[in-house]
């Protein structure tokens, strides 16, 4: 065996001992939180908190292997079947040969970690005003909340986004009879589901919220985009909140708008309009814009902050809102009450509805309801609800032609890959260019000829990296399969997408990624007539 691929497979082998040694002791650190915290072992996912997973529960009656005991031999397309899996890629239609969008398509994917996934996205063309929509959302504690928001959130956001005239003319449709024009055009991959069960009720709010919108509004009046997004977030939530307070009937959709309600999920939405981008987040997700320099690289531009421990102003802000007496309880052990990691989402009634509302509604509820424990469970140091917002932070950008690509990512991605890592890895990927990046061997001492094998293996795996047709699919191949060269090591993404599912939850988190192309042509002409218009 050449000496260079010796080199190669001792570094993997270290890197392969430290990922399953980090799971293993992952695994052991979620049963110590079981053995302290017993009453929280089935609330949130153990990102979001300091507790595990209902999973890991149902894992302690179930034996583990470990890596040297497991076999890990999936094939290149094996791999690729499993990456594959969720891929889905929008172009935008033509005009006459011409594309007269400022976007060109998307390409979207999701890797799930969870079973089932608690990822959800969505992508939607405006059709009675311009632009488009497209949006990750990460759930935890099940995935309600998640699911009714990729059907629930563009929708409300559109129609925020309607004037007075369109908005009448929908509401004398809907109360004559008559067909009503979509509002909406969806891109949706076929797993992307819609809850049919739940569709009149979904409809009966949407139009409570349109028709408050008619009486706030005057005719003439447009609204303004981030007013709209503002209210389209604050009104879903609160709607979430009444149904399940109301009930239902329908005893499936009486327990499902409590679990959604119970449930909660983060959401990154972008909406594109000609030259102006707006990004509405509630939680980690987040947006980077791909800046092209001169020299072709590429730089990254976040169009969103976390709201999460990490951000002061997101601290400070939940202190301000509540009694002193509390500056030490409300964020403890970096989440919120020290139980949620993001500190804005939405449902999650129990960080916002008061102790007696919740045990009305609980009383009221269905025999589901309580044989959960986490329904019974009340947050430590609960005093002056509520804890918990999904009042987004929007933040505008004028898109200029050296912005290429937008990339929207829930949390399990920007945990595996630096954000200036993944605007490197989606520019290349789009261009074809690769920008090299100086080689590492993590301290073995290596010969000039060594060095040189290495370069020369690392030309022919770069020959055959582009192999994929979804740039997203291409990220998250990267986000789990990179080694210490910065490229996509098969042994091991094998061993990575074969890791049993009690083990793969506890390395890494569902990834969904919506990765959004612009068309710079375009881009520059409207800011060519903007510069002759203000001349």
């Amino acid at each position: 065996m050449p000496v260079t691929s010796q080199l190669l497979k001792a570094i993997r082998r270290r890197e392969i001992r430290k990922l399953c040694s980090s799971a293993i002791q992952c695994r052991n650190q979620h049963h110590c939180c079981q053995s302290r915290q017993p009453l929280l072992n089935c609330w949130y996912k153990d990102t979001h908190t300091v507790t595990s997973s209902p999973r890991s529960q149902w894992c302690q009656s179930h034996s583990y292997r470990t890596s040297s005991e497991r076999s890990y031999n999936l094939t290149p397309a094996q791999v690729n079947s499993i990456l594959k899996a969720n891929e889905y890629s929008f172009k935008v239609p033509e005009f006459d040969g011409k594309n007269v969008s400022s976007v060109m398509g998307f390409d979207s994917n999701q890797l799930p970690a969870n079973a089932p996934i608690e990822d959800r996205r969505s992508a939607a063309t405006c059709l009675q005003t311009r632009g488009m929509l497209m949006g990750v959302f990460d759930g935890h504690a099940g995935c309600a909340c998640a699911q009714a928001l990729s059907e629930r959130l563009f929708y409300y956001i559109a129609v925020s986004l309607l004037p007075h005239e369109t908005l009448l003319e929908i509401e004398n449709a809907v109360e004559s009879g008559r067909a009503v024009h979509p509002i909406l055009q969806w891109h949706k991959h076929p797993n992307d589901y819609f809850s049919k069960e739940a569709s009149r009720l979904y409809f009966n709010s949407l139009r409570t919220y349109w028709q408050e919108l008619l009486d706030l509004y005057s005719p003439g009046e447009m609204p303004d985009i981030k007013e709209a997004l503002v209210n389209a977030f604050k009104r879903l939530d609160n709607d979430i909140s009444l149904e399940a307070q109301v009930g239902d009937p329908n005893a499936f959709l009486n327990y499902w708008v409590l679990r959604v309600a119970f449930s909660g999920a983060t959401a990154c939405v972008a909406h594109v309009d000609g030259n102006d981008l707006h990004v509405a987040n509630t939680g980690d997700g987040r947006a980077v814009l791909g800046v092209q320099e001169e020299d072709g690289s590429f730089t990254a531009l976040t169009l969103s902050n976390d709201h999460n421990a990490q951000n002061e102003d997101e601290i400070q802000r939940i202190r301000s809102e509540h009694p002193k007496s509390e500056a030490k309880t409300v964020v403890k052990q970096d989440r919120l009450l020290g139980l949620l990691m993001p500190f804005r989402a939405f449902g999650d009634v129990k960080f916002k509805w008061s102790i007696d509302l919740q045990k009305r509604v609980l009383e009221s509820g269905p025999d589901q309801l309580h044989e959960n424990e986490h329904t019974k469970f009340i947050p430590p140091n609960y005093h002056t609800p509520p804890y918990l917002t999904a009042m987004p932070e929007v933040i505008h950008h004028r898109l200029r032609p050296q912005d290429r690509f937008l990339v929207l990512g829930t949390d399990g991605l920007w945990e595996t890959l630096h954000r200036q890592e993944v605007v490197r890895i989606v520019g290349e990927y789009l261009t074809g260019v690769h920008h090299q990046q100086p080689i590492t061997v993590g301290g073995y001492k290596v010969t000039l000829g060594q060095m040189q094998g290495l370069l020369m293996e690392r030309r022919a795996r770069v020959s055959s990296t582009f192999e994929d047709q979804n740039a997203a699919t291409h990220l998250i191949r990267h986000a789990v399969g990179n080694n210490e060269f910065g490229t996509v090591d098969h042994e091991r993404l094998s061993k990575m997408l074969s890791l049993p599912e009690e083990l793969a939850r506890m390395y890494r988190d569902d990834i969904t990624i919506i990765i959004v192309q612009f068309n710079s042509h375009v881009i520059g002409a409207h800011h060519q007539s903007a510069d002759e218009d203000a001349s």
